[in-house]
């Protein structure tokens, strides 16, 4: 697998978040694109042109920040200028809350709580499946370090304080282990990986489900909190011993080692495309589209793997003040996202690593996409 486009991605996305940390508290304020981003969705009348052209503005998700910024660098010929800030599904969720945005990336599917803010009804759809890896900083110990999910949770509850503890040795015979102490890496921000992950732990251990519990934000008992899954990548790097829970694309682009994780068929699996795939089988879908992969039944499934969605008003016009043809472009871009961009993602060449969605899956999204209106009138 190449890491070139990888590294572009993820290099935008951190400009991107060095705009933000640097500018307005607004996430609407800053973007992965090199153009400066617009004003509003209410107001993106003036930089939306006639002929199919328009900009979009989004936020949210850093899981599925470098798909959106690659879809974007691509449809940059066809007239779309695609601004993603990623600020974290939670902040995603609360700009298209107050309509500052044209569309969400929220890995988690959306709750009641979310949609009573809405400023009118709104669609997810499911756009993509990322591997959240367990990687650590441990010199002299490589990728595929068996962990079950009550030792992980015992992990960042704080109860496993040294590598070469019992309980890790127990699960890798043979392997040495030093003694270096464990430092914990956890987001500091509302986000939708950590929400994948506490999902994962809340399942897996009764004392994580009773202590922490599974959210995008959770009062975690042990460790060092950072921003985004940049930040959190850049103080595994940092720190002799560290753990921490990453996306896969930014695992693969700091070269980490990430541990194989015990799936509910009793086998280890490591985050590759294949295992995070084999989690998008046999899924229920429920009929607004409000998946969730994970601990998936699968037998060769990784147990941590996060959808991701993109969450935007059924009548962008109508509920998020956009115009003719901002809704278009909305259109336009959808309507790649689910055809011609799953075939970016993938594993090998210069696809993206995260797995695409099932054919079926992708034509439910495309069912749904036709019911978006502006104005109450279809969307040319």
């Amino acid at each position: 697998m190449s890491t070139s486009r990888i590294s572009a991605a993820i290099l935008a996305v951190a400009a991107a978040l060095g705009i933000a940390a640097c500018g307005s508290s607004s996430s609407s304020s800053s973007s992965s694109s090199s153009a400066p981003a617009p004003a509003a969705s209410g107001s993106s009348s003036s930089s939306s042109s006639s002929g199919g052209s328009a900009t979009l503005n989004g936020a949210g998700s850093t899981l599925a920040a470098p798909i959106y910024q690659q879809w974007g660098s691509t449809l940059k010929s066809q007239g779309l200028t695609i601004n993603f800030n990623p600020v974290g599904s939670g902040a995603g969720i609360a700009d298209l809350q107050t309509a500052t945005v044209d569309f969400a990336g929220s890995d988690p599917a959306l709750k009641p709580t979310d949609l009573t803010k809405m400023k009118g009804p709104v669609v997810q759809f499911p756009v993509a499946f990322g591997a959240i890896t367990v990687s650590y900083n441990l010199s002299g110990v490589k990728s595929g370090l068996k962990l079950d999910g009550p030792t992980v949770a015992n992990i960042f509850l704080g109860k496993i304080k040294t590598w070469s503890d019992p309980a890790i040795k127990a699960l890798n015979p043979g392997i040495s282990l030093p003694s270096t102490a464990i430092t914990i890496v956890h987001r500091s921000d509302s986000s939708g990986t950590t929400n994948g992950f506490t999902t994962y732990l809340t399942d897996v251990s009764p004392a994580w489900k009773s202590q922490v519990g599974a959210g995008k934000d959770v009062k975690w008992p042990v460790g060092t909190g950072a921003a985004k899954n940049s930040g959190v990548a850049a103080a595994i790097k940092q720190t002799s011993g560290a753990v921490g829970y990453v996306e896969q694309a930014y695992a693969l682009e700091n070269g980490f080692t990430y541990a194989s994780i015990k799936n509910s068929k009793g086998t280890y699996e490591l985050p590759t495309i294949t295992n995070t795939s084999a989690a998008a089988v046999g899924l229920t879908v429920p009929s607004d589209l409000g998946i969730s992969t994970i601990n998936a039944p699968g037998a060769t499934a990784y147990p941590i793997v996060s959808q991701t969605f993109l969450d935007a008003y059924k009548d962008p016009c109508k509920s998020g003040g956009a115009n003719a043809s901002t809704a278009s472009g909305l259109k336009k871009f959808l309507t790649y996202a689910f055809g011609a961009g799953q075939q970016t993602l993938g594993s090998g060449g210069s696809k993206l690593p995260y797995a695409p969605l099932p054919a079926s899956l992708a034509a439910k999204d495309n069912t749904q996409l036709g019911t978006m209106t502006c104005n109450g009138s279809p969307i040319s």
